[in-house]
């Protein structure tokens, strides 16, 4: 099968390529690139006045199967992921049962090459049952087919445990994912510690609940030599700790989720399931300096935390309701209006912080449009304007504090291995 996408605008970030191009995909892989292919081709597609870029790769994402597929399954999850431009999803463990051996990955795996449209990269808990106690089977786990291990959903807070696992992750030759959470400091927090969480009489998360885990995480991978990852990063001083453990030669990135850049706990309405998610939304400092960071590079990775829920469960307020939001449908327009449009990344950085830096974390041979790779790509508007709409996702969950934002940035196709999985 012979596809040539022509006229195109290619933003490659791994190659520098950036311009006008013709694409020949054949058999799953980039055959040729060229300023102007004339081939005999099964497709055409004309992508004039597009964006061609490598497909995306979101390094934190909740498919929820096995054990609450009533909230997403593999399958709805990786029609969600294709729709958003997303080519590659890294599952987080936290499912029933937990992702603690070889054998749930290669399980879970056997099912994803059955049910998925997109890659799925699967990470793998540090504890068994992540009950922050004993230490996974990492090198294990990473032959199964997991390409990190992390206790998302919640910090092994024994220090020592953690100081083990990390150690034994850097024996496995594994990244370390780590939720940054204090747990005792937390209590039961539901949103940002400020005055809107006590207009709205409800129990606030400080800004040190993350940053003190933040802190020992990364001085404790900078000892132990583990390559780190920071999670969902939220507040002005993670992103100053991040750029600490560069200066100190820490083998360290961190993510910003699109909820996190975009939204601060001022512009929360009203006491309602779909605000709560954690780390919660912060304040103005804090959105700033995420953006600031994601800007220097000190930030390189732009991640969903995709967290679907079922609607009644989100459809109470933030004291009951379950933390979560979904992301996968509204990361590239988000990005595209909060980012590129605000003038804090150019279109070649949005995408290197979406697909070619998530992949350089991995240590994969993805995130590039290059001749001899897999055809994983994405096509796009960057001017598409329009106002997202929940009752369109693919997702079984809706809980978005989205819905009706005007935005810019649409994807139009993605393609996986050379095939098309999702066309708008």
């Amino acid at each position: 099968m012979k596809t040539l996408i022509k006229n195109g605008h290619l933003l490659n970030p791994a190659t520098k390529k950036d311009g006008k191009y013709d694409i020949l995909l054949e058999d799953g892989i980039v055959a040729k690139i060229g300023k102007k292919i004339d081939e005999k081709t099964d497709k055409i597609i004309d992508a004039d006045g597009k964006y061609v870029m490598p497909g995306f790769i979101d390094l934190h994402v909740h498919l929820r199967e096995p054990g609450f597929e009533y909230k997403e399954t593999i399958k709805t999850g990786a029609l969600a992921a294709a729709k958003g431009g997303f080519t590659s999803v890294c599952p987080m463990p936290n499912t029933k049962p937990v992702m603690d051996n070889p054998e749930k990955i290669r399980e879970f795996l056997k099912k994803a090459e059955a049910d998925a449209c997109v890659h799925v990269l699967p990470v793998g808990a540090v504890t068994m049952g992540q009950s922050g106690d004993i230490l996974t089977d990492m090198k294990g786990m990473k032959a199964a087919g997991a390409v990190a291990v992390s206790e998302d959903g919640k910090s092994v807070m024994d220090t020592k445990v953690y100081y083990e696992g990390m150690k034994a992750a850097k024996e496995a030759g594994i990244p370390i994912f780590a939720h940054c959470e204090d747990r005792t400091l937390a209590g039961n927090g539901v949103m940002n510690l400020g005055k809107k969480s006590e207009e709205l009489g409800l129990e606030g998360i400080s800004n040190t609940v993350e940053d003190v885990i933040a802190a020992r995480d990364i001085l404790m991978a900078k000892e132990v030599g583990v390559k780190l990852h920071l999670c969902h990063c939220s507040t002005k001083d993670s992103v100053a700790l991040v750029k600490l453990g560069k200066e100190l030669g820490q083998d360290v990135t961190a993510e910003v989720c699109p909820h996190h850049f975009t939204m601060t706990d001022e512009e929360i309405t009203e006491d309602d399931g779909r605000f709560k998610m954690n780390p919660p939304l912060r304040g103005k400092e804090d959105v700033e300096a995420l953006k600031e960071g994601l800007k220097n590079g000190i930030m390189e990775v732009i991640a969903t935390d995709h967290a679907p829920h079922g609607e009644e469960e989100k459809a109470q307020s933030m004291a009951r309701a379950p933390f979560g939001i979904v992301g996968l449908e509204t990361a590239f327009s988000l990005g595209v209006t909060e980012l590129v449009e605000k003038g804090y990344l150019t279109k070649m950085q949005l995408v290197e912080k979406m697909s070619t830096n998530p992949a350089k974390v991995l240590g994969i041979e993805k995130g590039s449009i290059e001749e001899g790779k897999a055809a994983d790509l994405v096509i796009a508007d960057f001017d598409a304007i329009y106002a997202i709409d929940k009752e369109t996702f693919v997702s079984k969950g809706k809980n978005t504090p989205f819905h009706g934002k005007e935005v810019k940035g649409r994807v139009l196709k993605t393609f996986v291995d050379g095939k098309i999985v999702y066309e708008y």
